[in-house]
């Protein structure tokens, strides 16, 4: 009998992104031992920091909302809460090409009565534009997120079905839905952007104010979690490369064989599908389906500062009508000093962009920032690189809910963890998280039926 939750007993935790993470240290603090195998120098996953001519760059611009409590609940396991910066108030400033701007701002009421007044003085849409937006605001939170249905629309179908013509769609609509969900809204499913808007925007009045890390997320990610698993005394394997998992249960790691209790899949669908057995999820060659979306994020450095927000202080401004999306100041976080500015552009649902050499990119985004902050035309570039994750999300696209698999498989020993499995939110960091505790409880579960007797453990 293999031992259980009273014994030593050993869990394997393929993959040390967030989601696998998240389920060592929840493990950890029931007394059960994990060990993260990940075949990369470090852990973070999709999450991480590089160095370059002295900066600290974080691979992509990683904020969260503060609905997301899984994730703040993983920041306070790792005593990293001090490590991020919570806005007061949901608090967004909206830039245009053409030099007109627009707030949008949530009151002190209860949702989503606190967010009327923002979209009643959201001077970029017209004042019936105004109006629908409210109807359409009312009219989608009284939507099911739990019916099926919704996985077979579109979140664009469904907001022209509700009298949200083109400007409102561009200006309002989509400046939050792709960032959230990493898709055009003629794109996404129904169901998860409806989520997304009812539990952030919709929901609780403080639900949308956004956070963001103040150190980089190699740190927050990576290093903080390592010391936080390994002073608790988990183990942790770095260039570990899993190529097979088999009955025992036992891995193959870099060719040779290592026995566990139970095995903690949390890699992308992709990899996952390759080494999850067929006995565990006969369907896995759907995960196919699943697909996936880019993310491009243009870094650009200037010798002085650029990015001014009147009457604003926060860290990143939102745009409409211009290629750049949503950009943030990376000055302090990076360690820039001398008195530039580090500004990071972020690009989601990027398929146009993510095969355009840097040059052509440059080309395009120079000019677009200068269009949105006029001091740029007087600054000078110091450096300027791309970088690309080309699978950055899952295509959270209509019948893409229909594909995300349970964490538990039909083997008792083997679960999956990811933001791509069924965490009920979409691919997030909070969607990741989830998934850890998830993962993580269900573990706990199957060794005390080993414990008891109740299942082999084999």
């Amino acid at each position: 009998m293999t031992p259980g939750a009273g014994d030593a007993a050993e869990v394997a935790v393929v993959g040390g992104g967030l989601a696998g993470i998240t389920t060592a240290l929840a493990l950890q603090e029931a007394g059960v031992r994990a060990t993260i195998y990940e075949a990369r120098p470090r852990l973070g996953g999709a999450t991480h920091s590089f160095s370059r001519d002295g900066l600290t760059v974080d691979n992509g611009q990683h904020i969260f909302l503060k609905c997301c409590s899984a994730y703040q609940g993983l920041l306070a396991r790792l005593g990293a809460l001090d490590r991020v910066r919570v806005q007061d108030r949901f608090d967004v400033r909206v830039l245009t090409p053409d030099g007109a701007a627009g707030r949008l701002r949530r009151a002190k009421a209860p949702g989503p009565l606190h967010l009327l007044p923002a979209l009643a003085g959201y001077r970029l849409l017209s004042p019936s534009d105004r109006l629908r937006a409210v109807g359409a605001s009312l009219a989608l939170d009284r939507l099911d997120t739990g019916d099926p249905s919704l996985d077979r629309s579109t979140m664009g179908a469904w907001l022209a079905g509700h009298g949200q013509r083109p400007r409102a769609r561009e200006a309002l609509w989509e400046l939050f839905v792709k960032a959230a969900l990493n898709m055009r809204l003629d794109d996404a499913a129904l169901g998860p952007a409806a989520f997304v808007c009812q539990t952030a925007l919709l929901g609780r009045s403080d639900a949308a104010d956004i956070g963001v890390p103040t150190v980089p997320l190699g740190d927050l990610h990576g290093a903080i979690p390592a010391a936080r698993i390994e002073r608790g005394g988990g183990r942790i394997r770095l260039n570990a490369k899993v190529s097979a998992i088999e009955a025992g249960p036992k891995l193959v790691v870099d060719g040779s064989p290592v026995s566990a209790d139970a095995v903690v899949v949390a890699v992308p669908h992709r990899a996952a599908a390759a080494l999850v057995p067929e006995a565990a999820s006969p369907d896995r060659e759907k995960w196919e389906g699943l697909g996936s979306s880019p993310i491009v994020n243009v870094h650009v450095v200037y010798d002085r500062p650029v990015l001014r927000v009147d009457g604003g202080d926060e860290p990143f401004a939102a745009a409409v009508g211009s290629p750049v999306q949503w950009v943030f100041d990376r000055t302090a976080v990076s360690g820039l000093t001398g008195g530039g500015q580090y500004l990071a552009v972020s690009v989601s649902a990027a398929g146009r962009w993510i095969g355009t050499p840097a040059a052509e990119l440059r080309e395009v985004y120079l000019p677009a920032l200068e269009r949105l902050f006029p001091a740029a035309r007087r600054a000078r570039v110091t450096d300027f690189f791309v970088t690309r994750e080309r699978h950055a999300t899952f295509r959270q696209s209509p019948g893409s809910g229909a594909l995300r698999p349970a964490s538990a498989t039909r083997l008792p020993w083997l679960f999956l963890a990811g933001a791509w499995t069924d965490t009920g939110w979409p691919d997030t960091m909070e969607g990741a998280v989830r998934s850890g505790l998830t993962a993580a409880r269900l573990v706990r579960r199957h060794l005390q039926q080993v414990d008891t007797g109740e299942v082999d453990g084999r």
